[in-house]
């Protein structure tokens, strides 16, 4: 039987995922809502599905679910729940050729640690909505009996586009201050490395947390970006004087540094990129060609 992987919400962590599994002789299907998204898995040589839409019925997601043998679900929740589960719970309880499942949560579940350290056995107290959603979203899949499921809570994400590189060079990078906050941040290499890892050595009821090994303030990041950009540092602005939106806010009321060591000592997993600098400085070459 041909490995296939279903992915709903298939966005940059899944594409990269899927440049894997196709050179390996996988067929990927992957859902997005728009058209000119689809358009864009195609090129990549995956199958796309619109979902939810007229033209993608339940009875489209059923019969993809059944030659399914991987599953990996980055659609976000919100307050009315899990919106994978809520359309097809039933369903995946019923699928009957998968071997693994793959859940693409936060480590905001874990909440505000005042830059003390957290683990994947931390007691999750979010102190954000979008985390109190992912946290039962967690649970809900973990309800689903037999289901061969892994967590995977991932840290902040950089990859294309990611980056603090365009906003230094349009002028509108800042180095905002927060005493001693802390994030923790993730390659989406890494995240692919990670998952392929697992699908190799399917351990369900897993958890893993994703992120590199250097915690640090984001003002530290944005000044080492400006260095190799040989652009001046951004002026340092007091959080409490920052004007940011209630999503870029709810960000800094948590701070804390994430342990990474089962997803090297259970999965053998070694990162590519250790800390920022490594990736900040891979990220330029790649812009510049070297």
């Amino acid at each position: 039987m041909t490995k296939t992987l279903l992915s709903f919400g298939h966005g940059l962590s899944a594409r990269t995922l899927t440049s894997h599994l196709l050179a390996q002789g996988w067929r990927v299907i992957g859902t997005t809502r728009s058209a000119d998204k689809a358009e864009v898995i195609r090129q990549t040589g995956a199958e796309a599905l619109i979902w939810p839409s007229e033209d993608c019925t339940v009875e489209n997601c059923t019969a993809a679910l059944n030659d399914a043998t991987h599953l990996l679900i980055s659609a976000g929740p919100s307050a009315e729940g899990d919106p994978v589960l809520n359309a097809l719970s039933s369903d995946i309880a019923n699928a009957q050729n998968l071997q693994w499942v793959g859940y693409l949560s936060t480590t905001g579940v874990y909440g505000d640690h005042q830059g003390g350290w957290v683990d994947e056995t931390t007691p999750l107290h979010p102190a954000t909505k979008r985390g109190q959603w992912r946290v039962d979203a967690e649970t809900a899949w973990a309800t689903i009996p037999g289901l061969p499921l892994h967590i995977f809570r991932l840290a902040g994400i950089y990859g294309p586009g990611r980056g603090p590189f365009a906003k230094l060079r349009n002028g509108t990078a800042r180095r905002i201050i927060k005493k001693d906050q802390l994030f923790s941040r993730i390659h989406v290499d890494d995240i692919a490395q990670v998952l392929l890892a697992s699908i190799a050595r399917p351990n369900p009821g897993g958890i893993y947390n994703l992120c590199d090994d250097n915690p640090a303030p984001p003002q530290e990041i944005i000044a080492y970006a400006a260095e190799l950009l040989g652009l001046p540092i951004p002026p340092a602005v007091a959080f409490e004087d920052a004007e940011l939106t209630p999503m870029a806010r709810s960000f800094y009321s948590e701070s804390k540094r994430v342990r990474n060591d089962r997803i090297k000592d259970e999965l053998g997993v070694r990162l590519k990129y250790t800390t920022y600098k490594d990736v900040l400085q891979a990220m330029l070459d790649a812009e510049t060609g070297n």
